[in-house]
C-alpha cells in the first residue's frame, strides 16, 4: 500500500505569532494617535464657534453703527445690547456665550454664567469718529479663565475698522 504524499500549505506558529505582534504593534500606533486626533478635532470645532461669535458681535456692531439719525435701535429681542454703548464709553463689553455660540448672561455681569463656553471681550480701540469705528474683539475658550490672569485654552482675536456711513 502506498502512501499518498500531499504537501499541505499551511502557517507555523512562529509565523502566526510574528504576524499577530506585527498586526498589535500597528493598532497600538493607531489607538495612540486616537487621542491627539480628538484633542485637534474639538480645538477645530472651538475655532469655528469662535469665529461664528465674532461674525454676529461685527453684525451686530455694524447693524447699531448704520441707524439713521432719530432711529431708536430694535435689538431687545436680538443683539448684544451694545446699542450706543461704543459711542458713549470706551470700556471694553465682555459677553459670554453657548457651546452652540448662543448669548448667555447679560453684558459685563461680574461672574461667569455657567453653561458659558466663549468669552467674548470688545475693546473700543479710539473713539469713534463721524465715519468710522475702530474696535479689537477677542473670543477666549473656556469662559471661566480669565484671560488676564490664566491662559485660555485656545483664543481668536480681530480687529474691525466699522464704517458708519
Amino acid at each position: 500500500m502506498k502512501r499518498s504524499l500531499h504537501s499541505t500549505a499551511a502557517f507555523s506558529l512562529v509565523e502566526v505569532t510574528l504576524a499577530l505582534g506585527v498586526a498589535a504593534f500597528c493598532l497600538i500606533a493607531v489607538l495612540g494617535m486616537l487621542p491627539v486626533g480628538l484633542k485637534t478635532q474639538q480645538a477645530s470645532v472651538n475655532q469655528t464657534m469662535a469665529n461664528a461669535i465674532i461674525s454676529q458681535i461685527i453684525d451686530d456692531l455694524r447693524a447699531d453703527m448704520r441707524l439713521p439719525p432719530g432711529q431708536v435701535s430694535k435689538e431687545q429681542d436680538s443683539g448684544f445690547s451694545l446699542h450706543g454703548h461704543w459711542a458713549a464709553v470706551l470700556t471694553p463689553d465682555t459677553l459670554y456665550f453657548t457651546i452652540d455660540a448662543k448669548p448667555t448672561g447679560s453684558v459685563n455681569q461680574g461672574t461667569v454664567p455657567t453653561d458659558a463656553v466663549f468669552r467674548a471681550v470688545i475693546t473700543y480701540l479710539f473713539p469713534p469718529t463721524a465715519t468710522t469705528s475702530i474696535a479689537n474683539v477677542k473670543v477666549s475658550c473656556p469662559a471661566q479663565v480669565d484671560p488676564a490672569t490664566g491662559v485660555p485654552a485656545g483664543s481668536i482675536d480681530m480687529f474691525a475698522a466699522v464704517n458708519r456711513l
